[in-house]
């Protein structure tokens, strides 16, 4: 009873690797199997290789970002004069930060 399938020989930290992945992808990990998970990333460099192949497979290039440039331009102004009073008040008190105050020391 010879079954075609090939062996595939892993080392301990491989096969212990894929047990805490397993966990972790089911949300079922702990923290002390996230710390052996990381622990076994950090020591084993095949594993590490792997995974980092993995990232940049899996990474894909970003979108050419085109910025509206009406919402960059023109700041965001407040618009009723209670709004431009409570904006212009806060721009006086927080303003202490850049070495002008006025007696505030909140």
């Amino acid at each position: 009873m010879k079954s075609n399938r090939p062996l595939i020989r892993m080392t301990f930290r491989q096969e212990r690797f894929d047990i805490l992945i397993k966990k972790q992808r089911n949300g079922k990990a702990t923290f002390n199997d996230l710390t052996e998970l990381d622990d076994i990333v950090n020591r084993d460099p095949d594993i590490r290789e792997s995974i980092l192949e993995e990232m940049q497979a899996d990474s894909k290039p970003p979108a050419p970002h085109q910025p509206n440039e009406s919402i960059l331009n023109s700041p965001a102004k407040p618009s009723t004069m209670l709004e431009q009073i409570k904006a212009f008040i806060n721009r006086l008190l927080y303003t202490s930060k850049s070495g002008f105050s006025l007696g505030y020391k909140g």
